[in-house]
């Protein structure tokens, strides 16, 4: 499947792959060896978000918001891709020989600053929007009220009343973590990589999910598994887990996407 698609510097001809099942799994080896190469750039770029989750967290709990850390921590799977382009920017340094630094990193979105933003805005409608059904599913089974700490713990996780809550947050959340990872597999790591617009990069993002559904299937779930695992020790393990995921997110753009000159 190939598609000519105009751009700043010209023609360009982006051809989607189609993959074997087991791609994923190569592309968390991808990752980890990216990883290895510099533990010291992941570590400091995993640590800028560990330190951010830790004073968001601080700041719901003094403003009495605290019910507000479940939501924000699942949303952080909807703007994870956008946050990570910096990780991306480290694996496209080192595919090309060159020792990436940190502020390689933190300055990576400035390769294409509008478009990736235009992708970022809709990540933060997606998160914004997720925020607002969550409240009203809690609303739906437990009312109106903002609920405590201590009884969103107890009412969800720790009853079985909580089931159909839980059951009904999952599938709402599950359809906008698959709806971003559709919009987002492919187009922040293109629009990184070459100079096209938004709605380029993501069409091309479509398609390598229509196109590999099992795939991404699969794909999505070992995200949710890694990045969930890295918030739920305390954000702790975000530290390692999200530039892995990072690192090979783009991987899996470099082996989905080709490119050519039209």
């Amino acid at each position: 499947m190939s598609e000519a698609v105009s751009s700043g510097s010209g023609a360009l001809r982006i051809t989607i792959r189609s993959v074997a099942p087991d791609r994923p799994w190569a592309w968390l080896s991808a990752g980890w060896r990216d990883f290895q190469s510099v533990p010291g750039v992941a570590l400091a770029y995993g640590a800028l978000f560990v330190v951010g989750s830790f004073l968001l967290t601080l700041g719901l709990w003094l403003l009495g918001l605290f019910y507000l850390v479940l939501p924000l921590g699942a949303g952080f799977m909807l703007v994870g891709p956008v946050l990570a382009v910096g990780l991306y920017e480290v694996s496209r340094k080192l595919s090309y020989g060159i020792k990436p630094t940190l502020g390689d990193a933190v300055t990576a979105w400035r390769a294409n600053p509008g478009q990736i933003m235009g992708v970022g805005v809709v990540l933060m409608l997606l998160l914004l929007a997720w925020i607002r059904l969550a409240f009203l599913i809690f609303a739906l089974f437990f009312g109106a009220q903002p609920p405590s700490w201590e009884l969103l713990i107890s009412s969800t996780l720790l009853s079985a009343e909580g089931l159909p809550f839980l059951v009904a947050g999952t599938l709402v959340g599950g359809v906008l973590a698959a709806l971003t990872l559709a919009i987002s597999v492919i187009s922040i790591p293109l629009l990184l990589d070459r100079d096209v617009n938004a709605v380029t990069a993501v069409l091309a993002s479509l398609k390598a999910v229509a196109r590999n559904p099992l795939v991404m299937i699969g794909w999505g779930a070992l995200v949710t598994l890694f990045i969930g695992a890295g918030i739920a020790v305390a954000y702790v393990g975000l530290l390692v887990t999200f530039p892995l995921i990072g690192f090979a997110s783009w991987h899996a753009y470099r082996d989905l996407v080709e490119i050519e000159e039209a």
